[in-house]
C-alpha cells in the first residue's frame, strides 16, 4: 500500500494495492505495521464503527478530548464519500485548515487521522457505507463537534444543501468552540502522541491468493 501524508500534520491517505482476477478482488485495506511505520506508533484498536448515509448527508465535524482523543482509520466499503480532515488544534500552524480525500469502493483508499483532529464526511451516493477503526471507545461528554457549515472553515461540500443531524446542526462554530475551551491544544496533542510506544518493525504478511 502507498501511504501519503496530508498537508495537515497527523493525517495520512492510504491507497491499497488491489489484486484482481476473474474471481474478484483482494486487498489489504488495513496493515497495522505499515501504518505504524509511517505514523510512528501503532493504532491501538478499541472500537469499530459502521455507518450508512443517504446522498447529501454530512456527518461531523467531530473530535474527542485529548487525552486520550480518538484516532481514526476510515474507508468507504460501499458507494462514495468525500472525507474531510480539519485541524482544530489550537496553536497548530494549520489551525482552521482542512483537506478532503475522496473515498469509494473503487480505489478503496483510506484516511488515518490522529488524536485531536476533526473529522467529517459527505455521502456522494445513496447508501454510502463508511467503516472506521478507532483508538478509543465512545465517551459521552468527551466528544464534541464544530458546525460543518461554519463560514470560517469554508469547507467546500459537493452538495447544494447538506443534510445534517440535529446535533451537528446545533454544533458551535470554530470560534465559539475555541472560546468555550472545547478545542484541543496542539502542544497537548503532540505531547500525548510522544508518550505512545514506538513501533517495532519486525512483522510481515503476504497476500492470500
Amino acid at each position: 500500500m502507498k501511504i501519503r501524508p496530508l498537508t495537515i500534520e497527523g493525517a495520512w491517505e492510504i491507497t491499497p494495492v488491489q489484486h484482481g482476477d476473474d474471481r474478484g478482488t483482494f486487498l489489504e485495506w488495513y496493515r497495522f505495521d505499515h501504518l505504524a511505520a509511517a505514523v510512528g506508533h501503532p493504532l491501538d484498536l478499541a472500537q469499530a464503527n459502521l455507518s450508512t448515509s443517504a446522498r447529501g448527508v454530512v456527518r461531523g465535524v467531530h473530535f474527542a478530548d485529548v487525552p486520550p482523543g480518538q484516532a481514526k482509520y476510515v474507508t468507504c466499503v460501499s458507494g462514495a464519500v468525500l472525507d474531510v480532515v480539519v485541524d482544530i488544534r489550537v496553536g497548530s500552524p494549520t489551525f482552521g485548515q482542512w483537506e478532503a480525500v475522496p473515498l469509494d469502493d473503487v480505489d478503496r483508499r483510506a484516511v488515518y487521522l490522529g488524536e485531536g483532529l476533526g473529522h467529517a464526511f459527505c455521502a456522494l451516493t445513496e447508501g454510502a457505507t463508511v467503516a472506521y477503526l478507532c483508538s478509543s471507545t465512545y465517551r459521552p461528554g468527551h466528544e464534541h463537534g464544530v458546525h460543518p457549515l461554519d463560514p470560517a472553515l469554508a469547507i467546500t461540500w459537493p452538495v447544494g444543501a447538506p443534510s445534517l443531524s440535529p446535533k451537528d446542526a446545533a454544533a458551535p462554530s470554530l470560534a465559539q468552540a475555541r472560546e468555550a475551551g472545547l478545542l484541543p491544544s496542539y502542544e497537548t496533542c503532540r505531547d500525548y502522541v510522544k508518550t505512545m510506544r514506538h513501533f517495532d518493525d519486525t512483522q510481515s504478511s503476504g497476500v492470500d491468493d
